[in-house]
């Protein structure tokens, strides 16, 4: 068994998909490659993939499927993960190679010690070459370094502070436990993948290393802000997702109930913001129909999101409301780049 399955999902990626392959090559014999070939009709995707396969055979895999978005490639990466651990890395990302090194070296310290954690989290960086502006996300003030911890040894989290898809890597078979499965031709399911798993996770262990390279800044990327608009329907079809795939106000572990509240109400803050931003009077109705969802389906959870600063913010409502929820937005991109 591998240590590490890396999933790559691609798509026309052949202008930089040789920097995230490369970037978990530094493991060797220890990880799992997996590039998902999403049907790519545009560029030779399919043929590097195919390049590396042949070169690393023992290492890497490269599988083509018809076109079904972001989420199926991760469905079919995690379908044929051999690896203990599974991580997502998209096409346009890397990992810091040493950084890699030393997040394998913690995973084999603690198969030493027999221990196999549901969740390794590692920082993230967002890296924005256009702006020559890198911001790490670290955790030294939510969790301890280097210790197998549970949810309640978890702090505060601060409102910038969110385990993405970026920072964690899950153990592969709590993923299947967990039935996850993401929906198809849908952007923004990264945070389904986060989500999702959450309640079935125990054990979690933080190294304090900048690994995964988030990159912001193409025009055609799909956190791109006017792109993000004219996906609304996919956005706000993630969110309803979150709100169903689980009954959080149920969860015994009041530390991970009050995470995952946060987590919701960041992604109904986004969902909100892009319709209002957007301007039309569709998007508006689509703002007030996703929080009469999440009160038709959860009026305890709805409350709770509602009665955090940020919900209370998305319930502004004329002008003067709308204008105060995008300058928040609007000066949080400015500081922490998010797109």
């Amino acid at each position: 068994m591998k240590l590490l399955s890396v999933a790559i999902p691609c798509y026309n990626s052949s202008a930089y998909m040789h920097n995230a392959i490369e970037s978990c090559l530094v493991l060797g014999e220890d990880v799992e490659i997996i590039i998902v070939d999403d049907g790519s009709a545009k560029d030779n995707t399919l043929e590097i993939g195919k390049r590396y396969e042949a070169e690393y055979p023992t290492i890497v895999k490269c599988i083509h499927q018809e076109n079904g978005g972001h989420g199926q490639a991760v469905n079919t990466g995690l379908k044929n993960s051999t690896g203990l651990y599974f991580k997502v890395l998209d096409s346009d990302d890397w990992f810091d190679k040493d950084a890699l090194v030393q997040v394998a070296n913690e995973l084999k310290a603690l198969l030493k010690h027999n221990q196999v954690v549901d969740m390794f989290i590692a920082n993230y960086v967002y890296d924005k070459p256009s702006e020559n502006k890198q911001t790490p996300i670290r955790y030294t003030n939510i969790m301890p370094t280097n210790e197998v911890i549970g949810w309640s040894d978890m702090k505060r989290f601060l409102p910038h502070q969110n385990l993405l898809m970026h920072s964690v890597i899950y153990r592969t078979q709590l993923l299947r436990d967990c039935n996850l499965e993401l929906p198809k031709h849908t952007f923004y399911v990264d945070n389904i993948f986060v989500y999702q798993p959450l309640p079935y996770v125990k054990t979690l262990y933080y190294a304090d290393i900048n690994l995964y390279h988030y990159f912001i800044g193409r025009e055609d990327q799909s956190v791109n802000e006017k792109i993000m608009i004219s996906r609304i329907d996919q956005q706000l079809r993630v969110n309803k997702i979150m709100i169903e795939c689980c009954d959080v106000m149920a969860l015994e572990n009041e530390k991970c109930r009050q995470y995952m509240i946060k987590y919701l109400t960041m992604i109904c803050a986004v969902s909100t913001v892009l319709c209002v931003k957007s301007g039309t009077a569709e998007n508006l109705a689509k703002k007030d129909e996703l929080w009469q969802y999440l009160k038709a389906h959860n009026k305890e959870l709805y409350r709770a999101v509602k009665h955090t600063a940020m919900g209370a913010a998305m319930q502004l409502d004329g002008k003067l409301g709308r204008k105060i929820m995008v300058t928040g937005y609007t000066i949080a991109n400015k500081i922490f780049a998010f797109n």
